[in-house]
């Protein structure tokens, strides 16, 4: 326990609130109004599941998640933090009793907010809904709708209470804390080992967005002298003008958006026309450099830059979809719910679930809500707005990059997410049932400024393509289309590599924990050598699985996605296991559901779609029937370029296999030590000991 900090000895005084700005409406209108909004909710999502054959408004959608959102954070999210959590006003948080200006920081609820969903929404809201758009849109706003209130925002919310309690520690000193030096040890190694899945798609996604992409490469490496410009005019040439270098890194983004169209037929075109296997050294490269170069000079700026571009486009979205009111093209449900999908292989359950992860359940927001947020709260009732309410507002990105993928031609979305010769996809594509041409894609193509739109895998490009189409009917022009769509790249890119360049920084720190328990030097966070070297370690981890993504004839998607769903969610199994022997040691046993609930699920659906992965008898899901597949290929013979293909392909399935079923094991032995305790602890076998830092109340602000 932390002894900092002096404790009131005092009786503790409410501090005065200012007077409600607009007066409660009387009990009954109340009633009468959330019924209204429960009604209409019910009704949309009516008109999505019933009907047939028709072409569906995609309001409706828009309708029915405004609904779900306003009536989750209204009653569940006040119920969660009053009966279940029990939020103290009273209470000072870690930005109050450590106040030390730099990492501890009472700061203004909104703000607060804003950085904590910066961090959160990632490129997963808009991935993920994208590429499970191939089961129908049905599916996937079911998932995020129930998923993301019942799941994603009680798993934030408590695990930012917990860490608030406690001073703001990591999930893994949490974890350490609470349950014993065993599952800290493991959850360690399974964050690290899971983080290092998470920025290997996360960076693939950005390969296949630019590769061959002159445009989109330029528009983003345009972005990152910017952001150093900004960082050094912050630091040393005009230290506290916030205003005066926001907006020239606004103008700055926008001028390299539009300055990309100028390359196409210029001398310069071909030097930002990389391959897919170039362009991923490359993000390794800026990988490694994020992680070791001071953060104000690259990392800080290009976090700010994200923060103007993700507010401003989900703003931007959300009015078009209202406006436009474009018509859903994809139907409820494809043919593809038996696991046919051409996309990525596997079944709609267990793979709709962990194909949408951030924008409905996500282990990843549990580092966030244990590292920078918990530090800089200033008050415990802050964790409504901040914990609960940024993971539903991220669930609506995710409904609106659903509705931006089923606003698109089928045939059109398909082709872009399948990999092969243009003839190869387009027949396939059409023998599915979406006819689509040749002609019709190379006509996409120039459209948005490309070269080819096939076999773009990802998601990006597809989210790109729909908000373009979108966003183009304001002002139809070919010039506005390209523009739009290299904007949404941009946009896109530039968040993943926000989240590569700053989990990468964090897992350098993560590697170092486990370096410093071999030898202690190797364990100090201001060594440079010790730096670089967990750098190194770090990126060649997450380098390797990449580049087996690169190479993949499929894309990378088919095998790296769905292993990036499982360990994103195994994360969150993590999480919420910490959280269930919190509640019970807090003596709130009974309400152990809330967390018992979403935890019983993610292990029916990673544990169900990691054994898939391994032991499915489908080559095209499998690892090791898929790998069983080349060892065939191999023994027949081949061309030298195709035998050296296999063989790559083969070592990727075969550590693929070692990869998820490490993952399950080390998370299923956390479970297994928290379920043991939570048993002892139910059956008085044992004493609970709380970790809690000591009780320090709020001085009275009258």
């Amino acid at each position: 326990m932390s002894t900092n900090a002096p404790i009131s000895t005092t009786l503790p005084t409410r501090p005065t609130r200012p007077a409600r700005r607009f007066p409660k409406l009387p009990k009954l209108p109340r009633v009468i109004l959330w019924t209204l909004v429960v009604t209409i909710g019910a009704a949309s999502l009516g008109v999505l599941a019933f009907s047939r054959g028709e072409q569906i408004n995609a309001l409706w959608i828009v309708v029915a998640s405004v609904c779900v959102f306003a009536v989750a954070y209204r009653f569940h999210s006040a119920w969660l933090m009053a009966k279940v959590l029990t939020t103290d006003d009273l209470r000072a948080t870690p930005a109050v009793t450590h106040e030390d200006g730099r990492d501890y920081v009472k700061t203004n609820r909104w703000i607060v907010f804003g950085h904590h969903f910066a961090a959160i929404a990632g490129p997963g809201p808009l991935v993920g809904p994208v590429l499970a758009a191939q089961f129908g849109f049905m599916p996937g706003l079911l998932w995020m709708l129930i998923g993301a209130t019942l799941g994603g925002a009680v798993h934030d919310s408590v695990i930012l209470f917990c860490s608030i309690r406690r001073g703001g520690k990591s999930l893994g000193q949490m974890i350490r804390d609470e349950t014993g030096p065993l599952a800290g040890f493991l959850a360690l190694v399974s964050i690290v080992s899971i983080m290092v899945i998470i920025l290997a798609v996360l960076s693939l996604v950005v390969v296949n967005a630019l590769a061959e992409s002159p445009w989109g490469l330029f528009t983003i490496a345009a972005t990152m002298p910017l952001a150093m410009l900004m960082g050094c005019a912050l630091r040393f040439w005009t230290p506290g003008r916030i205003g005066l270098v926001s907006a020239f890194g606004v103008v700055g983004l926008l001028a390299a958006v539009v300055g990309g169209k100028f390359l196409q037929g210029s001398p310069l075109e071909s030097l930002f026309l990389l391959k897919n296997t170039t362009l991923a050294w490359w993000i390794m490269g800026y990988g490694l450099l994020a992680s070791v170069l001071p953060v104000w000079l690259l990392l800080a700026p290009r976090d700010y830059l994200s923060t103007f571009m993700k507010i401003g486009v989900v703003a931007v979205l959300a009015l078009a979809i209202v406006f436009i009111a474009p018509a859903l093209q994809m139907p409820a449900f494809t043919a593809f719910i038996d696991g046919s999908g051409p996309v990525f292989a596997g079944p709609v359950f267990p793979f709709c679930f962990i194909t949408i992860a951030c924008a409905a359940v996500s282990g990843f927001h549990s580092l966030i809500a244990s590292g920078t947020t918990p530090k800089i709260i200033a008050r415990e009732k802050d964790i409504r707005v901040i914990g609960y309410g940024a993971m539903i507002t991220e669930m609506l990105v995710g409904v609106m990059a659903l509705i931006a993928a089923c606003t698109m031609h089928p045939g059109e979305y398909f082709a872009i997410n399948m990999k092969g010769e243009p003839a190869a996809v387009t027949a396939r594509v059409t023998s599915l049932g979406y006819p689509i041409t040749e002609a019709q894609m190379a006509q996409l193509a120039d459209d948005v400024g490309e070269h080819t739109m096939i076999g773009r895998a990802g998601g990006a490009p597809t989210f790109a393509v729909g908000m373009a189409e979108m966003l183009s009917r304001v002002y139809e022009s070919k010039t506005a289309k390209q523009i739009w769509y290299h904007f949404a790249i941009m946009f896109e890119a530039l968040f993943i590599l926000t989240t590569v360049d700053a989990g990468t920084r964090v897992g350098r720190f993560l590697v170092q924990d486990l370096l410093g328990m071999a030898w202690k030097p190797l364990g100090r966070t201001t060594s440079r050598a010790s730096a670089w070297l967990a750098s190194l370690l770090f990126v060649a981890a997450w380098g390797w699985f990449l580049y087996q993504g690169v190479i993949d004839p499929l894309g990378g998607i088919n095998s790296l996605w769905p292993i990036f769903g499982v360990a994103n969610q195994l994360l969150a199994v993590l999480a919420l296991s910490l959280g269930t022997t919190v509640l019970i040691k807090m003596g709130k046993a009974r309400h152990i559901w809330a967390t018992l609930l979403p935890l019983a699920w993610l292990c029916s659906v990673t544990i169900s779609a990691g054994l898939m992965k391994i032991f499915s008898a489908d080559p095209r899901l499998g690892f090791l029937s898929h790998a069983a597949v080349l060892r065939g290929n191999i023994a027949a013979g081949g061309a030298e370029d195709q035998l050296a293909q296999w063989s790559r392909l083969l070592t990727s399935d075969c550590v693929n296999s070692i990869v998820t079923g490490a993952f399950l094991v080390l998370v299923l032995l956390v479970v297994g030590v928290s379920a043991r305790q939570w048993w002892r602890l139910l059956t008085k076998r044992e004493t609970p000991v709380l970790t809690e830092e000591p009780y320090v109340a709020v001085k009275n602000e009258t």
